[in-house]
């Protein structure tokens, strides 16, 4: 239904049966994980005229995972990541992934 790379890849599909008999494919609701489950990386400072999308593809090599980007930093809205200039976006590994060890 989704590209491995989309955050609905893995949630569970459900199934609607409609009163003449057709069957509706849906995907269960998504809930925005709490940041405390991110291992932060560095963070980035926001600069006038970037966007969500190039902050993604610069620090996570994938312009289309900037919802990891939103995820980490308990944002709803993509644009709500880089609307404040000076904003410090939390860059970090994927949900529940540990990250490096200091050494």
């Amino acid at each position: 239904m989704f590209t491995f790379n989309s955050r609905y890849y893995a949630l569970e599909k459900g199934q609607y049966t409609t009163a003449d008999g057709r069957v509706i494919v849906y995907v269960r609701r998504r809930f925005v994980p709490p940041p405390d489950r991110f291992e932060l990386l560095q963070e980035h400072l926001v600069t006038e005229g970037e966007r969500f999308d190039t902050v993604a593809a610069e620090h996570l090599g994938d312009p289309e995972q900037f919802w990891r980007l939103c995820d980490a930093n308990a944002v709803m809205q993509p644009e709500d990541l880089t609307n404040t200039v000076g904003r410090r976006i939390r860059i970090t590994m994927p949900e529940g992934v540990p990250g490096p060890r200091n050494a």
